[in-house]
């Protein structure tokens, strides 16, 4: 069967085309992505214009919170892989791939790449859209945060496509998923620094993942590159995505053998 196996490089670039065929046919999920940081930066980012820049760290406003909104739009791109290996799962999609010489990380990894292309497409409209809201585009810094970010989007699409796997119902998936995103993304500081909070909350922070990728990401779109926040996030992300990667695909294979 190994002999009958297309090389690696070209099952994930298929599988992954095969993602974004399916993203295509359905653009009310891109609208419905791309609206979303949008309106968190039209509708919610004005209500922060009176405090005080010295709570973000001298930051312009939209420069401290749309870095934090782009890592909210990271997890919410990363989570939608879920649902769909639940449907195929229903379907008999996955049932067919059982019989077929395709490596199971191969599919894992076309849902992962998938997400982070759709992120950091979307991301970059989001980012032009916040230039007239004052965001400064410092292009080193921008694309190291955008890439810094897709890395979480991958962490994030490959736990959402293990535990779809796992879990086998909508409902008990959409519970997991709700219930980390608040505690995940509040923890973090994304829509306010956490800086803003008492000791206690600042403390709790440091176990929280995402919090590094928050910071580093604000770092980077203010165009500071070598700050010990921009290294621990590489860091930390890059650790949570070998995590991730690693047991989605070992979920992938007893699943889809």
């Amino acid at each position: 069967m190994k002999n009958n196996q297309a090389p690696f490089a070209t099952e994930v670039t298929l599988l992954t085309q095969r993602r974004i065929r399916q993203t295509i046919r359905e653009p009310q999920w891109i609208v419905s992505g791309l609206a979303t940081p949008i309106l968190y930066l039209v509708l919610f980012a004005p209500l922060l214009k009176d405090i005080p820049s010295s709570l973000f760290g001298g930051l312009p406003m939209v420069q401290m919170f749309l870095p934090g909104m782009l890592v909210l739009f990271a997890f919410g791109s990363g989570t939608g892989i879920g649902w769909t290996v639940i449907a195929e799962l229903d379907s008999g999609v996955i049932e067919r791939f059982r019989v077929t010489p395709v490596r199971r990380v191969s599919l894992l990894l076309g849902s992962v790449l998938r997400d982070g292309l759709f992120f950091l497409v979307c991301a970059v409209l989001v980012c032009a859209v916040a230039v007239p809201f004052g965001f400064a585009i410092h292009p080193l810094g921008l694309i190291l945060a955008l890439l810094l970010l897709a890395v979480l989007t991958g962490a994030v699409s490959a736990t959402s496509a293990a535990l779809g796997l796992i879990m086998k119902n909508v409902g008990g998936l959409a519970a997991v998923i709700t219930s980390a995103q608040l505690p995940l993304t509040l923890l973090a500081g994304a829509l306010l620094p956490i800086s803003m909070g008492p000791a206690w909350l600042r403390a709790l922070a440091h176990i929280d993942p995402f919090y590094y990728g928050v910071e580093a990401a604000r770092d980077l779109a203010s165009g500071q590159i070598l700050t010990g926040s921009v290294g621990l996030g590489f860091m930390v992300i890059l650790a949570l995505f070998a995590l991730a990667l690693t047991w989605a695909a070992r979920v992938f294979r007893k699943a889809v053998s």
